[in-house]
């Protein structure tokens, strides 16, 4: 079997996946039920401030029948008493001697209460530090939170504070709510971070009820903004990871990566692992399922490891990165095409109104006979394909349209390359046509 014990940072633990800073992870009751289930770690719910948190708290997207595919909440940090979390983060450590335990904190922009919390933190035990520097709502209106996440000289400041005076590792979290996820992290870098985690919630209003036209949570008939998190906010959070890891300056640190943001199965964790991430922290299918579903998690990241022989976490570790390009690095020739088997087909005509009416009309409704009918009995590629897999993505079922390369019958080259030898196609449409009619590009 896959070994999937990682080393975060100096942080060990059996296997990647950690309980993300939030409910889940709000008491020591919870967090050891959690760790007899067998998660790897947890990040106790950030610790700091007094707050008073309100009712009702979540709200949900629901879409095509599937609940919560994404959750809403306008939570603050714990609301249980300081000493109280101190407490019980010393008495979990204590019965778990294995198991990744980091405290998230949260404190006003002041060098002495950084100082302040960080020793506390330091007197449980607890093997790492997180600053919660991305929490969107109530706490970042207090100068905390994202305020501090959104401001790269905050950040900076912040986190040297936190890191002259610790011996422990010291991860920066990540607000998504931001332009350029690298500055922050660059920051956090200069601070002497030792990690960095992403991404925080993203800012959101997720429904309006049509019936009452209340949004949603309602808290005393009135709505706020809150942070928005779950499997919808995954191929954000992949984006903002792969930005970090392929950028020269993050490489050259080599601080680890935590990555969370919609990871609900053991594929969404394969693929944050293969974009970078080293750990895994899960908050939204916690919610949702429970703690129990770390052994699908689990089990089935192992058997993949497995499958694909790969022995370590470390051996699948930004696997895929080298694919990672900006636009003016992909090969202007390559060319796809759709194939529809026609024994999968449904009939439901979806590709072809999609291709039809908002794409590039490469579609055509025939009958067996080959006539263009309408309503037709099948679905057929015609002679004008510029492969852009619309028709792909729409299908309803698995394995009936697919893309497939074919020869373009054109020499490889990027718009990068193009551009550096013909300058002028880039300043010149009289130009680009000439030079598509060179090579036998036709837009239709």
């Amino acid at each position: 079997m896959a070994d999937l014990s990682i080393d975060f940072a100096g942080i060990r633990s059996p296997n990647p996946f950690w309980l993300a800073s939030a409910p889940p992870t709000n008491s020591g009751a919870q967090i050891h039920r959690a760790f007899e289930y067998g998660w790897g770690g947890a990040v106790w719910k950030t610790i700091g401030a007094p707050v008073l948190n309100i009712s009702n708290r979540y709200g949900s997207l629901s879409l095509g029948g599937r609940r919560m595919l994404a959750i809403n909440n306008v939570e603050l940090i714990s609301d249980r008493p300081l000493d109280v979390n101190l407490r019980e983060i010393a008495e979990i450590k204590r019965l778990w001697p294995d198991r990744a335990v980091i405290v998230s904190a949260m404190v006003d922009a002041d060098p002495q209460a950084w100082k302040d919390i960080v020793m506390m933190i330091e007197d449980t035990g607890a093997d790492g530090i997180e600053l919660n520097y991305g929490c969107p709502q109530g706490m970042s209106e207090r100068g905390m939170g994202a305020a501090v996440g959104q401001v790269p000289e905050m950040c900076q400041l912040n986190t040297h504070w936190v890191t002259s005076v610790t011996r422990l590792p010291v991860i920066v979290k990540l607000t998504p709510n931001i332009t350029h996820i690298v500055d922050p992290a660059h920051a956090a870098l200069a601070g002497g971070a030792h990690a960095l985690s992403l991404i925080n919630t993203i800012n959101s209003v997720t429904r309006v009820d049509l019936d009452t036209l209340l949004v949603s949570p309602s808290i005393g008939g009135r709505g706020t903004h809150g942070g928005y998190a779950g499997p919808a906010v995954k191929p954000i959070a992949l984006n903002m990871l792969t930005e970090l890891m392929t950028d020269p300056q993050v490489l050259r640190s080599g601080v680890p990566i935590s990555g969370m943001g919609g990871i609900a199965t053991w594929r969404d964790a394969a693929e944050f692992l293969l974009l970078g991430a080293t750990s895994l922290q899960v908050c939204t299918a916690a919610m949702q399922h429970g703690y129990r579903i770390i052994e699908d998690l689990t089990d089935g990241l192992s058997n993949w490891m497995d499958d694909h022989g790969f022995k370590t976490i470390a051996d699948v570790t930004g696997k895929s990165l080298p694919q990672m390009s900006t636009f003016g690095g992909l090969d202007l020739s390559h060319q796809s095409v759709a194939r529809i088997d026609q024994n999968k087909c449904i009939g439901c005509d979806l590709c072809y109104a999609a291709c039809n009416d908002t794409a590039h009309q490469c579609i055509d409704l025939v009958s067996p006979g080959g006539v263009t009918v309408d309503p037709g009995y099948e679905m057929r590629t015609n002679g004008r394909q510029v492969g852009c897999a619309l028709c792909a993505n729409v299908c309803p079922v698995d394995g009936c349209i697919t893309m497939v390369t074919v020869p373009s019958g054109r020499e490889s080259v990027t718009w990068d390359e193009l551009t550096a030898q013909r300058p002028d196609i880039a300043q010149s449409w009289a130009a680009m046509q000439a030079y598509r009619e060179e090579v036998g590009i036709e837009i239709h």
